[in-house]
């Protein structure tokens, strides 16, 4: 590959690997839409009658936006750091009783959730298929006022009827209907975009504006906590493979494992807490905040497995010495 093309490619590279959540948010937006077609195409028949209207287009409006909620928190790598083990240690929740820190983790991990199930009902709204069928079900003296305000005499009852194919009204009050329910759908989705990029903005400025470090410090602690996340998974990978290994020598060759440096229990936990980036420490992480303490306990953790002959216990490593030194 020539030069310019290498250069090229690496400009491609770079400018894909900066804008990964632009990418992300973009190639999520065109599966919302397009599963929110199919759903509509596909799957959805509306039942045209007063008592399962409503039921059944509200399932199909906020169903999925609740399912997408759900797959939004389990896949969030932060509220699994913040949650897990909390049964058992609830402090841990909120260390030193640090409430804010604890209210701002939760609403970003919150946040970052409900983005796909607000696109879902962005686009379900604006194109007000499951709305026409949720409200024209509804049996209450305010709605049907509004629709069937100056209608004939047969437009309550045939109100549930008007998403569907069979009806009685004219075709005039029925398409009149029709534009009145999904401009009331329409409205809806466009205020539940500009609510949210309103609601984003001022969380952003608030954010921006309390932080006690300056932006570019800001973007270097994003690029760290990236740069760090990906080399962990290659460390963790390595170390994992040199683990097994080291194991399954020890098995097959039936003598004790030789020794291999690891991380105790208290050492995973303390990096594992989520971090509050803060002018107070020069620390972008909670990996980097361990490993710069002096107070740092490099022993491994030893598990008793057994009682010698005095009935103390040993740890693995003495057992196995133990077991070398028995004649044969």
């Amino acid at each position: 590959m020539s030069v310019p093309a290498m250069d090229t490619f690496k400009t491609v590279l770079r400018f894909l690997t900066t804008q990964k959540s632009t990418i992300g948010y973009s190639f999520m937006a065109l599966l919302t839409i397009g599963g929110e077609r199919i759903f509509a195409m596909v799957s959805f028949q509306c039942p045209c009658n007063r008592e399962q209207n409503f039921a059944y287009g509200l399932t199909f409006l906020l169903g999925p936006a609740v399912v997408l909620l759900a797959i939004g928190l389990f896949v969030n790598s932060r509220l699994w750091r913040f949650y897990t083990g909390c049964c058992l240690n609830p402090v841990q929740l909120c260390p030193r009783g640090n409430f804010l820190g604890c209210l701002s983790v939760f609403v970003k991990v919150l946040s970052a959730a409900c983005i796909a199930p607000i696109m879902w009902l962005t686009v379900a709204l604006l194109n007000g298929t499951f709305y026409e069928c949720a409200v024209s079900g509804l049996d209450e003296n305010v709605v049907v006022n509004i629709f069937c305000q100056n209608k004939t005499p047969t437009c309550r009852e045939e109100l549930p009827q008007v998403p569907c194919t069979k009806f009685q009204l004219h075709q005039n009050e029925k398409m009149e209907l029709l534009l009145m329910l999904r401009a009331q759908s329409q409205i809806l989705g466009c205020s539940i975009i500009v609510i949210s990029a309103i609601v984003a903005l001022i969380g952003t400025c608030f954010k921006n504006c309390r932080s006690q470090v300056s932006y570019l410090q800001l973007t270097f602690q994003k690029i760290y906590m990236e740069k760090e996340r990906e080399k962990f998974e290659v460390f963790a990978e390595d170390y994992a493979t040199k683990l097994a290994e080291r194991n399954l020598k020890s098995f097959f060759d039936n003598k004790c494992p030789e020794e291999f440096p690891f991380p105790n229990h208290k050492a995973w936990e303390e990096i594992s807490a989520v971090y509050n980036f803060t002018k107070s420490e020069q620390c972008y992480s909670t990996l980097q905040k361990y490993v710069e303490r002096t107070d740092r306990d490099f022993g491994p953790k030893k598990h008793p497995v057994k009682e010698g002959k005095d009935g103390m216990e040993m740890d693995e490593a003495q057992s196995c010495m133990l077991v070398t030194e028995m004649p044969i």
